[in-house]
């Protein structure tokens, strides 16, 4: 498995109880055999039928995948770390040197605080004309004496230059009277005169080039007037060239209109706004706005997305939003083959039988992987759903023969468990038209038409002529939210093994009236022995449009 990225074993939208109970069990074999990172998710609500199931079996729902778009996360973010807002332009530099990016963050207890690059540093190296920015930014006087190589002779190393120019002291003293002010930075050499005057001037501080010596003397008055003296090895060109290297980066740092991303953001939302910034770099948050790493246009082109097992399903339509961003690597099935593209191959099994299940409880015989009493009992149920208790055309002795071997792992009679599973997947009186309608609903197309069906399977006759009378009114509704051109419904019932089919849309009876050849066209249809969405419903649709 590449690294400890997860795999997502998902079914399809508004899953149903095969759906789900297909997931758990592929993510747990896999788990199995290649010792984790397999997940099981799901694209949609759990329906009353399969919550049942779960509770029944104690087992976790998946998890929920709202889309499988990729988002910041999946990008590799550079680690760079935050720097605080003191540092000096110099070290600056030479960090970035160092690790070899352009932008560094500026940062304070995990937030940021800016940004700095390169260029900021290049410029406000070329364009500083005032004498008086050293003191204007705030500088500490550690980062001067670390910038000038230097020693502190007088001074605290945690205080700032916060007033006054600098200036070189290159005349005469009686001539430093008349430019030196109070809490100037003088730079000069080993003259004592100079030092005296500079120092009787008020000045903040004097920078003694060339590792001179500075007499007790100087020291002692220094001390007396507050005068800061620092030591520099090197001369006093030198050290006015450098000096300005010690400002710290918040004064030169970019604080407003930060273009930032957070992880959660998805790819596609950045792209453009990566496109329209000249920035080379953009910082990532958390959810809890803490700086974490910088991204570059470079980090998209190594984007890693999301990977997907699908189970029960195989039709872009049915499939979990942003299915055209994720790379699949299995598909594993038991429909008709639809229209899904995959970047690359992978490994499908599809095969005519009643349920996924069934094909599960065939790899877990051939992977020699023990089924566990849960997983069977999960199993055992998605086969009862699936083909309706045995009921349905599409159920072969295959599925039977599973769901009776995975019934006696589990410890359960079908016909117990089938009526408890049917009467809590049909017990939808409290429910509202639309929660019912999109229970177990699913989409498809043919030839450039769209429909929609959705499904209730239940063993009470009442129950579904009450059904009947609350959906009846909602399906012009459904047309129009769904954006297909028609809706069906099936209500079945699985004792009397007959469907009442209701239709909605422009051309759906006359569908309906072609496909099945019934007498005369309207907006409910009895079929009597038609149970299967998936091997008698759709064929016959299919079949009709195509004509």
């Amino acid at each position: 498995m590449e690294g400890t990225r997860p795999v997502f074993v998902i079914g399809h939208k508004n899953p149903d109880t095969d759906s789900i109970c297909s997931a758990i069990a592929y993510a747990y074999l896999k788990n199995e055999v290649h010792g984790g990172g397999y997940v099981a998710a799901r694209a949609g609500q759990i329906n009353q039928e399969t919550q049942y199931v779960l509770n029944f079996f104690q087992a976790e729902a998946p998890v929920y995948v709202e889309d499988v778009m990729t988002q910041v996360r999946d990008i590799e973010i550079r680690k760079t770390e935050g720097v605080k807002g003191n540092l000096s332009l110099k070290e600056a530099w030479k960090l970035m040197k160092e690790l070899g990016v352009v932008t560094l963050p500026i940062t304070r207890e995990r937030k940021l605080e800016g940004l700095i690059t390169i260029g900021d540093i290049a410029t406000s190296y070329m364009d500083m004309y005032d004498s008086r920015i050293l003191s204007m930014a705030n500088t500490p006087y550690k980062n001067i004496v670390e910038t000038l190589d230097g020693a502190m002779l007088i001074g605290d190393m945690g205080d700032y230059y916060q007033e006054g120019k600098v200036l070189i002291a290159a005349a005469n003293p009686d001539l430093m009277e008349d430019y030196i002010e109070k809490g100037d930075l003088v730079i000069l050499g080993n003259r004592y005169e100079s030092q005296l005057c500079a120092i009787e001037m008020s000045a903040g501080c004097i920078v003694v080039c060339e590792g001179a010596k500075v007499s007790l003397t100087i020291r002692k008055l220094a001390e007396e007037k507050g005068c800061v003296v620092i030591s520099t090895p090197h001369d006093a060109f030198t050290a006015a060239r450098l000096i300005n290297q010690s400002m710290p980066l918040q004064y030169f740092m970019k604080s407003e209109h930060l273009t930032k991303f957070h992880v959660n953001e998805k790819t596609e939302d950045i792209k453009d706004i990566m496109g329209q910034k000249r920035y080379r770099d953009f910082p990532i948050l958390d959810k809890d706005e803490n700086y974490i790493g910088m991204i570059s246009r470079r980090n998209l082109l190594n984007l890693k997305r999301k990977q997907l097992i699908l189970v029960d399903h195989n039709e872009e339509s049915q499939a979990v939003d942003g299915i055209e961003h994720a790379e699949i690597l299995e598909i594993i099935d038991h429909h008709r083959l639809g229209a899904l593209e995959t970047m690359a191959p992978v490994f499908f099994r599809n095969q005519p039988l009643g349920c996924t299940g069934t094909i599960m409880y065939q790899i877990y015989g051939e992977r020699g992987v023990e089924i566990p009493r849960q997983i069977a009992g999960l199993l055992c149920a998605a086969i009862i759903s699936d083909t309706l208790m045995f009921r349905s055309p599409t159920c072969t002795a295959a599925d039977k023969a599973a769901a009776e071997a995975l019934a006696e792992i589990a410890g359960v009679e079908i016909e117990e468990l089938a009526i408890d599973m049917f009467s809590a997947g049909s017990n939808l009186g409290s429910r509202t038209a639309k929660e019912v309608f999109y229970q177990d609903f699913k989409r498809f197309s043919v030839g450039g038409i769209t429909f929609a069906v959705g499904q209730v399977n239940s063993m009470n006759s009442i129950e579904l002529e009450e059904l009947r009378e609350k959906l009846l009114p909602y399906l012009p509704v459904a047309l129009e939210e769904t954006g297909v051109d028609m809706v069906f419904f099936m209500l079945t019932n699985i004792v009397k093994e007959n469907t009442e089919l209701l239709c909605c849309g422009p051309n759906a009876s006359t569908l309906v009236h072609e496909a099945f050849r019934l007498p005369e066209a309207d907006e409910i249809y009895f079929l009597k022995g038609l149970v299967s969405r998936k091997k008698q419903l759709i064929p016959s649709l299919v079949s009709a449009l195509q004509q």
